[in-house]
């Protein structure tokens, strides 16, 4: 399938199954079986996820997140991507894969005490082997490689998945990582979600090769897969992930997609992006294209759209009902686990901030 997206720097094959109207392909290097239930199953967390991810934006509008980071038009290159883990495998997400959260088991209200301040990362990485939500950008791929290099010492039958946004391409941070990776036959996989939007820096003021072929410099292969179907992405992933597991080595995976929403909700897109790549974008909607598959084939019928989209709709009023719910931290709390051990000026700020405090009386 040839790529030609206006505003893009490359055009190169890539990896598709499910074209965009809903037609269902091949791949001779990536075959995928999927029951009628499974592909329904893939419908529903493609749904729920954009629904939670649209009731975090109307939350953070209204005051009540400090910043969201939609995952909007993403949905298919996390819930693919996601559904290839195994529980053995880890997973190091940015500030943005809701969506592999979903899969790995994470209760999405955990996702927003961060973004709204009363924690520092709502979920212990273990329970669910997915690590905590990472701000500073491309600092997780090191983390991933580092862990991947663990699961090769111990000789675990579990690889990493490590996700980046074609932003963090340029950061020194994710080269690092890919020097390691190759350099130790490191059993990870990097995920790109190439969004085609560094906040406001277009893909071709970054690269000017398609991302997956970088790969090809630091000793590993390097696949571009359609962002937009989750068939492929879920194939794809699966594939690159059992190599690693198996001792071949690191893959880098380009997953080519589109973020339809803001960078965060403190961008405003419409200030450098032209609405016609919005609406080409659009065409290719994830959500519409597994749907269109699913009543072509007469997998499920008219029912189960509407108890998914009821389903969809409670998720969104309980997700809202329990971040309104969220206790304020203790004041306090800010100088715990700041030291393994007492620190004399820790303890000083601390009296000074529990003196502040006091002087407010009980008002």
């Amino acid at each position: 399938m040839e790529s030609t997206t206006p505003g893009t720097q490359a055009t190169s094959d890539y990896v598709q199954l499910l074209a965009p109207d809903g037609t269902l392909g091949e791949h001779p290097d990536y075959p995928l079986d999927l029951t009628p239930a499974e592909i329904t199953s893939l419908y529903r967390d493609l749904v729920l996820v954009r629904r939670f991810d649209q009731e975090a934006v109307a939350l953070q509008r209204q005051g009540e997140l400090g910043l969201w980071a939609s995952c909007l038009g993403q949905e298919a290159a996390q819930i693919g991507s996601g559904r290839a883990l195994t529980d053995a495998d880890m997973a190091f997400p940015t500030y943005r894969e809701h969506g592999v959260a979903w899969c790995r088991g994470v209760d999405p209200v955990d996702l927003l005490g961060m973004f709204r301040g009363v924690n520092h990362g709502g979920w212990d990485p273990a329970d669910h082997n997915f690590h905590l939500y990472t701000i500073v950008i491309g600092s997780q791929t090191l983390h991933g490689v580092g862990y991947a290099m663990g699961v090769q010492r111990d000789e675990a039958e579990a690889a990493v998945l490590a996700y980046l946004g074609d932003g963090a391409t340029s950061q020194g941070d994710v080269n690092e990582a890919f020097v390691w990776a190759g350099a130790f036959n490191a059993p990870v996989v990097f995920f790109c979600q190439n969004n085609q939007w560094a906040i406001s820096a277009p893909m071709e003021r970054q690269s000017r090769i398609p991302l997956h072929r970088r790969a090809d410099g630091f000793g590993f292969p390097g696949i571009r897969v359609d962002g937009n179907d989750v068939f492929a992405c879920l194939a794809v992933t699966r594939k690159a992930l059992a190599d690693a597991r198996s001792g071949a080595g690191p893959t880098l995976i380009e997953a080519y997609t589109y973020r339809m929403g803001a960078h965060t909700t403190s961008d405003d897109p419409t200030r450098y992006r032209l609405r016609e790549e919005l609406e080409i974008w659009k065409s290719r909607d994830p959500i519409a294209r597994v749907r269109a598959h699913i009543t072509a084939g007469g997998l499920a019928d008219d029912q189960f759209f509407r108890e998914v989209d009821a389903e969809a709709d409670e998720l969104g009023r309980h997700v809202r009902k329990r971040c309104l719910e969220m206790p304020d931290p203790d004041p306090m709390a800010m100088f715990e686990h700041v030291y393994v051990d007492h620190n004399r000026l820790v303890e000083e700020e601390r009296r000074q901030y529990a003196a502040y405090l006091e002087s407010f009386g009980d008002e």
